[in-house]
């Protein structure tokens, strides 16, 4: 797969790639055990099989995109030439106790894939 990425200014990216280019591939990591006894919880998107160093995440409660709450790391090249990385999104306890539906949405050179997770889903 070919791949040119330029960045302009203050982060304007243009990624030109090939039409082969593949989706990411996501998953979601529920809170920890010990976390869900505390009033903030933490869940985790990871990205993987990302065909460049850039993706737009976004994290969505209910379906309504969030940023408060939200952190996205940067990407890293792992040794078969993919890129992974990570996202965070911290809600309160009680979000999590109402069985919201989350979901970690990522699009790297325009494909996007879309994962949700919901308390109900978990086996404790």
């Amino acid at each position: 797969m070919k791949c040119i990425i330029v960045v302009f200014g203050q982060g304007t990216k243009l990624t030109v790639t090939d039409a082969a280019a593949a989706a990411p591939v996501l998953n979601i990591l529920r809170p920890s055990r010990e976390e869900l006894s505390s009033s903030k919880v933490t869940l985790v998107c990871l990205i993987n099989q990302m065909s460049g160093p850039f993706a737009d995440v976004r994290w969505l409660v209910n379906g309504n995109s969030v940023t408060e709450g939200v952190f996205t790391g940067s990407a890293e090249q792992q040794p078969d030439k993919k890129f992974k990385m990570s996202s965070y999104l911290t809600i309160e306890s009680s979000e999590w106790d109402k069985d919201t539906q989350l979901t970690c949405e990522a699009t790297v050179a325009s494909k996007t894939t879309r994962r949700s997770i919901k308390k109900s889903d978990c086996s404790d």
